[in-house]
This record gives structure tokens, C-alpha cells and sequence, in this order.
């Protein structure tokens, strides 16, 4: 609180007070009919009344002052949690770029494939394959794939062809590829 706005308050409350006093000697004044002492004693009530004014209006004074001073410190509060706002957004910058080059760096698993290896992913898991495409069938694509130094997965290529994604297969419960003249429940499912 500031000491303007605690000075005006407790000044004005203690000329208010002080009033009392003379307002009491008026009433005792006016009931003995002693004009002079009743005039005496609202002089001294108006002038208790009127320095409870000047100091009601420095409190108001100070007041608006604290008041102001509330609102700049508001304001630098609000610019602080904002530039720390800032910092922490930086930081956490800074943090996903380094996690960043160090999954980057971690890249050191290679899967070398050998003849027979190349012969059954060529096939798509079929180990009767020969080694030449069935007719109607050509590579469109390769998804490659890449590993961490974690190991989840395999450095390499997989082949996608066409007649695979057209045509529908169905699946077995044991996950092998069902004849399409195979009878029984069917269910088709497309991804």
C-alpha cells in the first residue's frame, strides 16, 4: 500500500473522529441556548471536516497510484513469463534437433542378401519359385526400409507387383495363401 493512500485513511479517519467532540458540545450548547459556544463549536466541526476532505483526497491520490504501479507490474510479469515462454520453446528446439542427429547417427544395422535369400523375396515368399515372373505380373515399386542401432528392422527392399495388388487373395488360418477354388468361409479384408 502506498503511504499517500495510508496517510489520507487513517488522517481522515481520525478528523472524522475528531468531530464528535465538538458536535457534542453543540448539542449541549444548543440545549443551554449559548449561542457563542454553539458557533465556536461548528467551526471546529467544519474545520475537522474539512482537513478529512484533503486528506480523503490524497488517499484517492494514492490510490490511483497504487493502482498504476499494480498494472506496470503486471505488465512486467506478463513480459517475463513471455520471454520465458520463448526460452523454453528454444530449448525444447534444440533438444528435438539433437535427438534428431543422433537417431541419424544410429543408423549402422546392414542386411546383406544372399542368392537364395534374393531368389525368395523376388518370389514373394514362394520357395517354388524358379527365379522367372509369372505372366501378367511386373514390379512397380520398392518400399524401402531402414533399421536403427536398435535393430527393429531390416536395411533393404521389398518388391510390390501389380497382379498382387489386383487380384484378391484370400488367407488361410494358418496366414498361407488359400486356393481360389478352396471351399469353406471367406473372408475379405482390404488394405
Amino acid at each position: 500500500m502506498n503511504t499517500k493512500t495510508m496517510e489520507g485513511l487513517v488522517g481522515a479517519g481520525t478528523n472524522m473522529k475528531m468531530t464528535e467532540t465538538p458536535m457534542r458540545v453543540f448539542k449541549e450548547a444548543r440545549r443551554r441556548g449559548d449561542i457563542a459556544t454553539m458557533e465556536r463549536a461548528m467551526g471546529y466541526v467544519s474545520e475537522f471536516s474539512e482537513r478529512s476532505g484533503d486528506y480523503k483526497s490524497e488517499a484517492d491520490q494514492g490510490m490511483k497510484e497504487d493502482a498504476e504501479e499494480a498494472r506496470k507490474k503486471a505488465e512486467l510479469e506478463a513480459e517475463k513469463a513471455i520471454q520465458k515462454r520463448k526460452e523454453e520453446r528454444e530449448q525444447q528446439k534444440e533438444q528435438l534437433e539433437e535427438s534428431k542427429n543422433k537417431d541419424q547417427d544410429n543408423v549402422v544395422d546392414v542386411v546383406e542378401i544372399s542368392g537364395d535369400g534374393k531368389g525368395l523375396s523376388q518370389s514373394d515368399g514362394n520357395p517354388a519359385y524358379t527365379g522367372t515372373k509369372p505372366a501378367g505380373t511386373e514390379t512397380v515399386g520398392v518400399e524401402p526400409v531402414r533399421t536403427t542401432a536398435a535393430g527393429t528392422n531390416a536395411v533393404g527392399t521389398r518388391a510390390v507387383s501389380t497382379a498382387a495388388a489386383k487380384t484378391p487373395v484370400t488367407y488361410t488360418k494358418a496366414g498361407t495363401v488359400a486356393r481360389t477354388g478352396q471351399q469353406g468361409k471367406e473372408i475379405f479384408v482390404s488394405v
